[in-house]
């Protein structure tokens, strides 16, 4: 199977370059996809920090909170203090699949081994946190032989499965994806095994801020990650309604395989794997299934374009700013159904640094929302 493109090496950034980045990601109503489009757009994080207020009143919100240097300044040093670091995307350390998923991370916590982390050959391993006997021996097994093969397992460092495959991934190396920040383990009582997976090599990521105690709503972005950093995912006892068929539902966005364990039907904790397969996931009953699956495979296939323009020493562009009938051209074309941004700008007729400077300014007073596949919506 041919590979996909070869990620643009980004050199690694200056520590007042890596500052700057802190502080936009941690601003008001920048995401991942808003930081990449505000950075591509102006150039550097520096001269698209210089620009949020002003795209904020435009955009129709009079104030926006930018992170002051103090706060970034003080979570660089909190990192410091524990051991831990903040990893660019595009630099060396930054896990090469998850530069492929829409809206990647531009900043990773990182604590343990980039080694690790920089391995091609992931796969990740999720399942129920009440899992059975049964199930907890399953991955088990699967997870020490993926890793006798040479891959390294991502899970979530959850109970039950997660905590199942970490155990017994240990010796080949295995990655733990939190909800919250890199220094809030969840759950506490996996200090220990957090402690295993360091010691052995592994590695230890977060999107979060530093501090950052974990939301139900967090844990579905972690499971977005826990997708990304790997070429599949293999499911072993999922309810209907779990997080890890979640897990299984960014896979499939992300051109990631799916595997799955089948169960008794009687099992309410397998209905969500005997699902999967039922809808096209591959039955997996040892791991060489898996293994062969994705022979000779080192990326996945169809990767997003996730590369960000800095570190930069051109010029600054030419700041754009609409007018206002232009604007309203380009609002009164979106409405709360999502719609391609491509399909936008070819229904206005307008410059696409046009279209995506109003779409920046909507986003930063907090009236758009920004959807899987590039599309936006208005939000009343």
């Amino acid at each position: 199977m041919s590979r996909g493109p070869e990620p643009a090496k980004t050199p690694r950034l200056s520590e007042a370059q890596r500052l700057a980045w802190l502080r936009l990601i941690r601003s008001e109503n920048v995401g991942p996809s808003t930081f990449r489009a505000l950075v591509n757009h102006f150039g550097s994080a520096e001269r698209a920090l210089d620009a949020l207020p002003a795209l904020s009143r435009r955009g129709g919100k009079p104030s926006i909170r930018v992170c002051p240097l103090h706060e970034a300044e003080n979570e660089m040093r909190a990192h410091e203090r524990a051991g831990s670091r903040l990893v660019a995307l595009g630099e060396t350390g930054y896990p090469p699949h998850l530069r492929h998923v829409d809206g990647p991370p531009p900043l990773l916590s990182v604590n343990g081994s980039d080694a690790t982390l920089a391995s091609p050959k992931t796969l990740a391993v999720v399942g129920a946190r009440n899992a059975s006997l049964s199930g907890r021996k399953i991955a088990a097994t699967l997870a020490r032989d993926l890793s006798g093969d040479g891959f390294v397992i991502v899970s979530g460092l959850a109970r039950g499965i997660d905590a199942a495959a970490h155990e017994a991934a240990l010796a080949g190396g295995t990655i733990a994806v939190f909800a919250g920040g890199i220094d809030i383990l969840y759950p506490p009582e996996h200090d220990g095994l957090l402690a295993r997976i360091l010691d052995a090599g592994g590695s230890a990521i977060s999107e979060m801020p530093f501090g950052w105690k974990p939301r139900g709503r967090d844990f579905p972005r972690r499971n977005r990650l826990i997708s990304g950093l790997s070429l599949g995912v293999l499911v072993i006892e999922a309810a209907r309604a779990s997080g890890s068929l979640h897990t299984a539902r960014f896979a499939l966005e992300q051109n990631r395989d799916i595997f799955a364990v089948p169960g008794s039907p009687l099992d309410p904790r397998s209905e969500g794997a005997n699902r999967l397969i039922q809808q096209g996931a591959m039955l997996i009953t040892c791991a060489r299934d898996v293994i062969q699956s994705l022979a000779g495979r080192i990326e996945p296939v169809l990767p997003f374009e996730g590369e960000i323009s800095e570190p930069d020493q051109s010029a600054p562009p030419e700041p754009i700013e609409p007018t206002d009938s232009l604007r309203d051209r380009i609002v009164s074309a979106l409405g709360p159904t999502p719609v391609e941004i491509d399909e936008l700008i070819r229904f206005t007729g307008l410059p696409a640094r046009t279209v995506h400077v109003v779409l920046l300014e909507l986003e930063l007073a907090g009236r758009l929302e920004r959807h899987r596949g590039q599309q936006v919506s208005l939000v009343y």
